[in-house]
């Protein structure tokens, strides 16, 4: 009866890896899910941050909730699909270190102490998943894995740049946070050159990147914009690095679509 049992519960335990291992097709999209683990890693503090200065508050909770919620499935999606020990070495290392983000996230309601935790750990949460995303670019070997990671990596800086200036707005900003603002802004506007330079773009390609970079001119305007009392800039910072998000979504799947 026993051993009945025990091959019924590893049967269906099988089954649930191979689904989760299902839901990543292909190389190309594993770098894309990669790519998103580091941009919610950042889009999760970024809520927080606004949900403790009370900055469109039911909408900064929809992304907390949401952003965790997706970390959580396509952490399990990442390690059943990991094509190498090192990757896999990687996303658990990761589910420690996400165990720990979560539960400063979700444990009591945002406070500036529990919002440094949030600054520190998002930190620790995004090495990991950007060396996940790295490792299996490096394991595509292709032009396009490039572009994938490349091009996702501005998902991830467009809510590091509106992280850091939620936490300076909010007073919990450390020393290193004004520097990293600034390396972000630097990084996003080179990589925008590098991918509309790209010999791969498809007229749909170009066309998503152009809705980006006018989305930029925004968005950078709105960084430049100092915190008031009234919060105006905070909510500009919150929704436009929203809008940029949703644009570079756009981008990412085109290029994970192009030939390997």
């Amino acid at each position: 009866m026993k051993t009945a049992l025990s091959a019924v519960l590893l049967f269906f335990l099988a089954l649930t890896v191979t689904e989760a291992s299902a839901q990543i097709s292909d190389i190309n999209a594993a770098i894309n899910k990669a790519g998103r683990q580091r941009m919610l890693s950042q889009r999760m503090a970024k809520a927080y941050f606004q949900i403790g200065q009370k900055i469109d508050v039911d909408r900064s909770r929809k992304v907390l909730d949401s952003s965790i919620s997706t970390f959580d499935r396509q952490l399990v999606e990442l390690k059943a699909y990991a094509p190498s020990p090192d990757i896999k070495d990687v996303y658990l290392a990761l589910e420690k270190s996400w165990l720990a983000y979560k539960d400063v996230l979700v444990g009591t309601a945002p406070s500036p102490e529990n919002g440094r935790k949030v600054l520190l750990i998002s930190e620790e949460v995004l090495a990991l998943a950007q060396q996940g995303t790295v490792l299996l670019e490096k394991k595509s070997g292709t032009a396009t894995g490039h572009l994938v990671n490349i091009s996702g990596r501005q998902r991830m800086l467009s809510q590091r740049m509106a992280k850091f200036y939620q936490a300076a707005s909010w007073g919990i900003a450390d020393e290193r946070s004004a520097g990293n603002l600034d390396r972000a802004r630097k990084d996003f506007s080179d990589a925008l050159q590098e991918l509309s330079s790209a010999r791969s773009n498809t007229s749909q390609i170009t066309d998503g990147l152009f809705l980006v970079k006018q989305q930029w001119m925004f968005f950078e305007n709105a960084l430049g914009q100092k915190s008031g009392a009234d919060k105006r800039p905070q909510l500009v910072v919150a929704t436009t690095s929203e809008r940029i998000l949703e644009e570079m979504e756009g981008v990412v799947d085109l290029y994970e679509k192009l030939p390997k």
